[in-house]
């Protein structure tokens, strides 16, 4: 094979003389990919700072210090609190408020307080959700986008050929091989994000159930002190 048969077989000449649809598909695709990279980075430090926390706040919390210090600690603090420190804010905040209130009977200041952590809880959970739906859209979806692509490419390289009297493997090939890059394209922008979906959905999941043992034990040293 000659040089200059080598580079036409290239993928980025592949990819200058695909067809316009083609072309268009092959844009989504890279478009899709680089943003589904970004939320994977995004995603990461997310994840990866949530766990930090809620490691830091677990040590600090169950250290056998004044909660009302840890509560004033929280409260005064410049940075807002997240994660399991933005429960326990939530959660003993509306008790102390509940409980100043001498009339109200101790059933009412606990369920006050965990509907207050409840509330709390849901929007660290959606934090940490962000993204992932994305994520599980562009894997399940890109491969199917891709697909796309390889068909309408290999139509047009056969659509070719009805005019020709006797095909030649050199006349199918660069029609059949524009096509499959659509493919490969699509399954190189669907495996990272089906990966990290999974990987992320499951660390949110550990963190789900640490938050909620976190708040029934919380609800239980609660409850003793009334």
């Amino acid at each position: 094979m000659s040089i200059s048969a080598a580079n036409d077989m290239s993928i980025f000449s592949l990819v200058a003389g695909a067809s316009l649809p083609v072309q268009m598909v092959l844009l989504v695709l890279i478009g899709t990919s680089l943003f589904s990279w970004w939320y994977i980075f995004i995603k990461l430090a997310t994840i990866k700072k949530a766990e930090t926390n809620a490691e830091d706040f677990e040590k600090a919390f169950w250290s056998g210090g004044d909660l009302n210090k840890l509560f004033e600690g929280l409260a005064s603090s410049r940075r807002k609190p997240q994660g399991m420190a933005s429960i326990f804010e939530a959660g003993f905040r509306e008790y102390v408020r509940h409980k100043q209130q001498t009339t109200m009977d101790v059933s009412d200041v606990m369920e006050g307080s965990r509907r207050a952590m409840r509330a709390a809880y849901n929007r660290e959970l959606d934090d940490l959700d962000a993204h992932l739906p994305f994520l599980a859209s562009v894997g399940s979806v890109s491969p199917y986008i891709g697909l796309f692509g390889t068909v309408w490419g290999i139509m047009n390289a056969f659509r070719g050929l009805s005019n020709v009297a006797q095909a030649t493997l050199s006349q199918v090939a660069p029609g059949i091989a524009e096509a499959l890059v659509a493919t490969a394209i699509g399954l190189f922008a669907a495996i990272p994000a089906v990966i990290a979906y999974n990987r992320f959905a499951s660390s949110v999941d550990r963190l789900s159930v640490r938050y909620e043992s976190f708040m029934e034990e919380f609800t239980n040293i609660l409850q003793r002190k009334s």
